[in-house]
């Protein structure tokens, strides 16, 4: 019988269960996991969980305002690295929304 991947075993617990909790709403648990993500230096998955904090409504400003306040507690370099990923996540989104515009009005 083959074994479920880690990926696998992660996507069920962690997103159809963990963050489908009543307790915190998804935009509050997408704060703080890009707030966690940032303190701990873990910049491979910055990128997806900052997409994910804007689907779920956490303003550009909130996370620029995060790295801010994390520079403090977390250090200069963390907070470097993560405006460096977040504005790289903010321009894919910027030229997403842009392309989809053209779409719109070349299907007019």
């Amino acid at each position: 019988m083959p074994r479920p991947s880690s990926r696998a075993v992660t996507d069920r617990v962690l997103f159809d269960d963990v963050w489908q909790r009543p307790g915190l709403s998804a935009r509050d648990r997408s704060l703080i996991t890009v707030a966690a993500l940032i303190a701990g230096y873990r910049q491979n998955e910055l990128s997806f969980h900052t997409k994910k904090a804007l689907e779920n409504g956490v303003s550009r400003d909130e996370i620029i305002e995060v790295i801010t306040h994390l520079a403090f507690y977390s250090g200069w370099p963390t907070a470097s690295t993560a405006l460096t990923i977040v504005r790289k996540v903010f321009a894919e989104a910027d030229d997403n929304q842009e392309n989809s515009k053209e779409q719109e009005n070349a299907d007019a």
